[in-house]
């Protein structure tokens, strides 16, 4: 098995670690523009095996995509994030540039790939990625659910002083601020509704500080984070590479699931072997469909911009 990581940056290398420490592939790639940076970044790893007791062999490169040859997953990370005074068309055409360039190179040597996207603004990015290449669209996964799962997880804990790992809880819709939705309804404690132990106004806020997560780390350590998104691309590509058929929520294609089509928008999957399998329908109700439409509406204004590149 062989998978690449494309962006040595701090979101990519976490990815890359992870995927190293579980030993989810035999080689693994990580690639970067700038020159030296990747091929560093693999050394200190390879640095580390011997310490963690991984097999794994990790190679760098900058900028060269035949050495990602023959790679069965490709973790997309590269991209510029959003700077003070940057619009959010500015920021959509400097990165939907990088990510296209990105998935026709990896594509010229390992045509049969699964691709994860995590660069931003994510939902927009995996759009761009399916339009783009044309790959059968269980190949092409967006991982921001994922992510936004696990903070809903977290904070649910914090009030229930629980343990994360004893919580199902899903966020679906777009990957962002206003536009993610926590299913605080179908979220349970070894299933039994986490609803039964939680007042109205926990919910609320529970709710409230899983949707700004992301802000708030960026307000705290002065950048995105990288921990967390890191592991949330390495959790799908062990899933993929276990064909584990675990379920996520991702970003993925919609032919009329959820009442939308033509875009791509995070909703509950299993992921296996072959990409995201299959797409679960939990049922939403009136005001949770209103706001997965307003959800989607949002997102596919990102993709508006798209077309005007």
């Amino acid at each position: 098995m062989k998978v690449t990581v494309v962006g040595a940056g701090a979101v990519g290398a976490t990815c890359a670690d992870n995927i190293a420490r579980k030993e989810l592939a035999t080689e693994l790639v990580l690639l970067d523009i700038k020159e030296g940076f990747a091929e560093g970044k693999a050394q200190d790893m390879m640095q580390t095996a011997t310490l963690l007791g991984f097999d794994t062999r990790i190679t760098g490169s900058t900028n060269d995509y035949s050495k990602t040859a023959g790679s069965d997953v490709v973790v997309i990370t590269s991209g510029l994030p959003r700077k003070p005074g940057m619009t959010r068309e500015e920021l959509i055409g400097t990165n939907a540039g990088i990510v296209k360039g990105v998935c026709e190179n990896i594509l010229k040597y390992s045509p049969d790939a699964i691709i994860i996207v995590i660069s931003n603004p994510m939902d927009t990015m995996t759009y761009l990625a399916l339009t783009a290449t044309g790959l059968p669209k269980n190949r092409i996964i967006g991982m921001g659910g994922t992510l936004d799962s696990a903070r809903f997880k977290y904070q649910l804990s914090q009030h229930l002083g629980c343990s994360p790992a004893d919580l199902n809880a899903v966020v679906i819709g777009g990957h962002g601020d206003t536009t993610m939705i926590p299913l605080i309804r179908f979220a349970t404690w070894n299933s039994v509704p986490v609803t039964k132990f939680l007042s109205e106004e926990q919910q609320k806020q529970i709710i409230a500080d899983t949707m700004v997560g992301g802000a708030t780390l960026t307000k705290l350590i002065g950048t995105s984070a990288w921990y967390a998104p890191g592991a949330a691309g390495a959790a799908l590509v062990e899933s993929i590479v276990r064909d584990e058929k675990k379920l996520f929520t991702c970003c993925v294609s919609l032919n009329g699931e959820y009442g939308q089509k033509d875009i791509a928008l995070g909703v509950p999957v299993t992921i296996g072997r072959s990409g995201w399998e299959k797409i679960l329908d939990f049922g939403l109700n009136a005001d949770e469909q209103a706001l997965f439409n307003k959800s989607a509406d949002a997102v596919r204004n990102m993709n508006d911009v798209l077309k005007t590149l």
